[in-house]
């Protein structure tokens, strides 16, 4: 029996990409018995799995602290540090594994989850505070490591490229999909889109924390280029929660919503998300810079057509299964949303070829060769 310490802090907070990951690996790992996984939420520890997401009032407060308050992250991480090595005291663990990026001081084998480099990579499209934390604390907690995991062989090359990590201690685990991700009828989505104004399969989606990295700026370019009859037939919905320097996306969005031609639904919870992703007529993803993409795999396990940018892990995730276009060529990505809008046998090719695709990715698989590693790193 290994007996693990985690860091479950992604779990407090409205779930993003690395929260889903925490969740679902640590979901998958409870279920194997060769392990025990104790978990940190930031103050306490517990056996328990549990998404405990913060109220809204002090998810503002949160805000307003990072805000204001001088080196916020650095104060709230002695307090952490403090909290995790009293707790290993006591619990004894044989490793410690840290899923997202800033690993604790820990005095035994560690493991730790790199999910992409986006702070070196595009520094100008991340908050000064977050880019100061991870060169503070991301290369110290990855020389401590004895074994990496990525998300993506991308990001391992990565890795390998920025900080000459040895190849042989990192070890690309593809995330995968929930099963409540997969095709649903226009019956099975009804409820849910009726409530949010939407039609099934009469709307183009893109998913994803509206900041610059995910270039939604270009998206919002290429449906204007759309003809208005279309834009109108087929409004691009927007999910998810404003991040950081939003305002400017939500100019370029205001007059599109006045005219209805643009839905914005903000943060929705994981059961709305699965029907309006299953309904979509195809899915937008011209992000810049991923070290997975969580969507365009949700997607295609729903039989959605993607349309995503041909850059950094996203082809290795689409493969063939999708259309992939320079994610700074408006025109491109105005021709694939007309093209997968107007041509329904083509739509039903890139479907039947994204549901094939997306069945060789599994949180399970995840978990098994995640385990795999934590051995590798006591032997």
């Amino acid at each position: 029996m290994i007996k693990v310490a985690f860091n479950a802090v992604p779990l407090l907070s409205p779930l993003t990409g690395i929260g889903q990951y925490a969740k679902q690996l640590l979901q998958g790992l409870d279920a194997q018995t060769q392990v025990q996984v104790h978990k940190f939420y930031a103050t306490s520890w517990s056996q328990e799995t549990r998404q405990q997401p913060l109220p809204r009032m002090a998810n503002r407060w949160k805000g307003w602290i990072k805000k204001w308050v001088p080196n916020s992250y650095q104060h709230a991480r002695i307090v952490q540090q403090k909290y995790f090595s009293k707790g290993v005291v006591s619990i004894k663990p044989d490793l410690y594994h840290e899923p997202n990026f800033l690993a604790y001081e820990f005095d035994g084998p560690s493991v730790i989850t790199v999910h992409d480099l986006s702070w070196i990579r595009y520094p100008h499209m991340q908050p000064k505070e977050r880019v100061r934390a991870m060169d503070q604390y991301f290369e110290p907690g990855l020389r401590r490591a004895c074994r990496i995991l990525t998300d993506s062989h991308f990001v391992k090359q990565e890795l390998i490229d920025v900080f000459g990590i040895s190849p042989h201690i990192i070890h690309p685990v593809h995330l995968g999909v929930e099963v409540q991700y997969q095709p649903h009828t226009s019956q099975q989505t009804q409820a849910t889109l009726s409530r949010l104004g939407l039609i099934h399969g009469r709307y183009l989606l893109a998913v994803g924390t509206l900041e610059p990295r995910k270039n939604l700026q270009h998206a919002l370019q290429a449906f204007m280029a759309m003809p208005k009859s279309l834009r109108q037939q087929h409004p691009l919905v927007l999910v998810g929660m404003k991040g950081w320097n939003a305002s400017q996306l939500e100019k370029q969005i205001a007059p599109l919503l006045a005219a209805g031609e643009i839905k914005q639904l903000g943060y929705l919870a994981r059961e709305d998300l699965t029907k309006v992703t299953a309904g979509a007529c195809a899915l937008v993803y011209p992000s810049v810079y991923e070290g997975f993409g969580l969507p365009p795999l949700e997607a295609m396990a729903c039989g959605v057509p993607v349309i995503a940018s041909n850059v950094s892990s996203i082809p290795e995730v689409v493969g063939d299964s999708g259309l992939l276009i320079d994610p700074g060529n408006v025109d491109q990505l105005t021709q694939a949303m007309l093209t997968l809008s107007q041509a329904p046998d083509l739509r039903q090719a890139y479907s039947s070829r994204a549901l094939i695709r997306s069945r060789q990715f599994s949180w399970d698989q995840c978990a098994r060769e995640t385990l795999s590693v934590y051995r590798a790193a006591i032997a």
